[in-house]
């Protein structure tokens, strides 16, 4: 009957790898598991390696004895399958984690309402395991000890001893980390965790998982930090005077509790109290905690909403954070209403403005100081150089609207309309860049001086944002083109300006031109242009 039944298993179940996240558990990261759908319901999946399992009568004897056991603080077996080297055991699946999992998590408050609820759950589980055919655990961790969803502790991974005893024994660090649980008695012969095992050799587990209650850490949470595994080992199983046990000095605990936690590791097995006892202690102990289940339940829930409540409102400030800096990103690759635009989805539709001043500017020589120069030396030269225009255009009135090698566009009086302001505002930062190059040095070439030709023209223009992959707001119109020949007809360390971009600047009074004269322009013949000297306001913004 149960041969049948192990192997029809394989056929109604779905194993997949799943990502529990935080919505199903009581822990705010993330927690990977194995599970599986077994008649349409949710089950924990266990993968044990065995070369081969031989179904005799000891094999159902252990699963006859596990199928029975049934209690509020146990994990209930449903099944398993046998396809070697993979062995698959299938029990309740509990979505909260483990209790291990929840002393780790600093982001779940843990008051001692709540820790004498989970002690006194795990001291009816092995109770009930200890006074049915069960008998004794062996295996009792606080990775064993899961939470249900209805926030009860419930013992896990006991009995089976035939299926789940793998084929090989790789003593590596996990290996020696689960002996700290184990019995100093036991020490000495066990050869897999688990076996040999004793109901006293239990109680000295669970006064370890005491120990990682009180500490929220563990086991020898204080010990580790200066002895390795093995050395602690060694010390437990030595019978050394006074016996070497876990530190608690100086930690939050009930000194009943303490009092309980140094009976349950005493040496001598006689001398650990059973669980029934135990059970009776707790219970005199939790007077003043949880004196009901209902209130018990109602503390756990409360304590729940609490950590939810906080864990949502830190993952609210995380994610408005990560939007703001995106909002800042994008701030710096759109002009800010076009951006709140395209955030809103909303279509940005070109635009035409009316007057506008375009800077252009670009290195004298930048071809033949590329070819003298490594690849790494002219990034390093030109992010120097666009760091310095950078910050000297944050003071100003303007827009960047991009760097194509070493050309430099900047606008004013867009998506903004400033009136007559874009031009002053334009000139202004010439004049700063220019006064800013004067001090510039090249890293690797620190002997030289870097020579700009600066070009600016005022008029109108359209605007708009060009393609939906890496969005670009694009200038258009003649304006451009004319600033661009404005630029590239200049001298170096002047500020060549078109007559428009003139007659603006004689509005304001404060502004030294002179007059260059004609200058022929591709596409343009000849026009008359001026150098841009200096300015007279009082102060004007350093760069």
């Amino acid at each position: 009957m149960y041969e049948n039944g192990i192997n029809g298993l394989h056929e109604r179940l779905t194993v997949r790898r799943s990502s529990i996240e935080s919505s199903t558990s009581l822990l705010p990261t993330q927690m990977f598991t194995t599970i599986g759908i077994y008649k349409g319901s949710r089950v924990a999946i266990k993968k044990v390696i065995k070369k081969k399992v031989d179904i005799n009568k000891k094999l159902l004897w252990e699963i006859k004895q596990v199928r029975d056991v049934t209690h509020e603080n146990t994990v209930r077996f449903l099944g398993a399958c046998i396809d070697c080297p993979n062995v698959l055991i299938l029990t309740e699946y509990c979505p909260k984690g483990s209790l291990k999992d929840v002393l780790e998590n600093e982001a779940i408050q843990l008051d001692w309402n709540f820790r004498m609820s989970l002690i006194h759950d795990i001291v009816k589980g092995m109770a009930f395991l200890h006074g049915c055919e069960v008998a004794v655990h062996g295996k009792l961790r606080s990775c064993n000890c899961l939470i249900d969803g209805r926030f009860v502790l419930k013992i896990s991974d006991f009995g089976l001893h035939t299926l789940t005893t793998p084929s090989e024994v790789v003593k590596d660090n996990a290996f020696y980390n689960k002996l700290l649980w184990i019995a100093p008695e036991l020490l000495k012969d066990t050869t897999v965790p688990g076996h040999p095992a004793s109901q006293k050799g239990d109680v000295y587990s669970f006064s370890i998982i005491l120990e990682e209650i009180v500490v929220r850490g563990g086991p020898y949470e204080l010990a580790r930090q200066t002895l390795s595994i093995q050395e602690i080992l060694h010390r437990v199983e030595s019978y050394c005077t006074p016996s070497f046990r876990p530190d608690l000095s100086d930690r939050d605990c009930p000194e009943d509790l303490m009092g309980l936690m140094e009976r349950c590791w005493a040496d001598n097995p006689d001398e650990r109290p059973t669980f029934e006892i135990i059970r009776g202690i707790i219970r005199k102990i939790m007077k003043g905690y949880c004196e009901n289940l209902m209130d018990d339940l109602l503390r756990r829930m409360e304590q729940y909403a609490n950590n939810l409540e906080a864990l949502v409102e830190e993952k609210t400030d995380q994610l408005s954070q990560e939007k703001r800096r995106s909002e800042e990103l994008l701030f710096q690759v759109l002009p800010r209403p076009v951006a709140q635009q395209l955030m809103a989805g909303e279509m940005v539709q070109p635009e035409q403005f009316e007057c506008v001043t375009v800077y252009f500017s670009d290195i004298v020589g930048f071809t033949a100081l590329c070819a003298q120069s490594t690849p790494m030396q002219v990034v390093t030269l030109l992010n120097d150089l666009y760091s310095t225009f950078d910050r000297a255009i944050g003071f100003y009135d303007v827009y960047k609207v991009e760097t194509i090698g070493d050309a430099y566009m900047v606008v004013s009086g867009l998506p903004e309309r400033n009136g007559d302001n874009h031009a002053r505002e334009i000139s202004l930062m010439a004049l700063s860049i220019l006064d800013a190059l004067h001090s510039f040095s090249i890293q690797h070439r620190p002997d030289s001086q870097l020579k700009v030709r600066i070009g600016i023209h005022s008029g109108p223009v359209c605007a708009g944002v060009v393609g939906q992959k890496m969005p670009h707001y694009c200038l258009f119109g003649d304006t451009v083109n004319t600033a661009s020949r404005m630029e590239s007809s200049g001298q170096p360390l002047r500020i060549h300006i078109s007559e428009a971009t003139k007659q603006i600047l004689d509005k304001f009074g404060t502004f030294q031109l002179e007059l260059r004269g004609e200058v022929e322009l591709k596409g343009k013949g000849r026009v008359v242009t001026h150098w841009l000297l200096g300015c007279s306001e009082p102060d004007p913004p350093p760069p």
